[in-house]
């Protein structure tokens, strides 16, 4: 992927690591759209999502010095929402082993079609889905929704979550064999 800040990035990251919340608005802007679906998927919800991106941008901003200008920012605030999506997983898995967990409704689904019985059916078929990524394992789910979901190569994300594209291939055909196995029950 390019660098959306392009040739003004590294200013942008100079200025906010002065503490400039206007340079750091600019420079975070561009990746917000990316990073909201990106943590929604993982998650399975867009308030969750929103929630994550919130608490990755806080920690970004509060850790604004570490960023490198020589570096494109993309990359390191799409680990630092993972980070922060396998946090809320973690959490929410304690919680359901502690029997404090709630359940969340399932995200209605727009669709154009007429039909009621059509839209029921997908909205349905997409939930089984979603559920089913859910119940995948952290690093099953990731490298599927950043490869298959997220439109990402292969190669960038092994860089982003620190293994090889080998890794990324076996994880990413696992999840789809999993997923496969799943709804051939059905």
């Amino acid at each position: 992927m390019s660098s959306h800040g392009g040739d003004h990035e590294p200013v942008l990251i100079r200025q906010s690591a002065e503490g400039s919340r206007a340079a750091f608005s600019a420079l975070v802007e561009p990746h917000i759209g990316r990073l909201l679906a990106l943590a929604a998927r993982m998650l399975g919800s867009r308030q969750h999502g929103e929630d994550a991106v919130q608490d990755g941008l806080a920690s970004v901003w509060v850790s604004r010095h570490r960023l490198d200008p020589e570096r494109p920012v993309g990359p390191y605030l799409t680990t630092v929402v993972l980070n922060k999506c396998r946090d809320r997983l973690r959490t929410r898995k304690a919680k359901r082993f502690f029997g404090l967990g709630s359940v969340d409704d399932a995200a209605l689904i727009a669709d154009e079609s007429p039909d009621p019985e059509n839209r029921a059916s997908a909205r349905q078929e997409l939930g089984l889905l979603r559920a089913e990524i859910e119940r995948l394992p952290i690093r099953l789910r990731e490298a599927l929704v950043l490869v298959s979901i997220d439109g990402r190569s292969q190669a960038e994300a092994a860089s982003l979550l620190g293994v090889s594209e080998k890794a990324i291939e076996t994880r990413v055909y696992r999840a789809r064999q999993r997923l496969r196995e799943k709804f051939d029950q059905f």
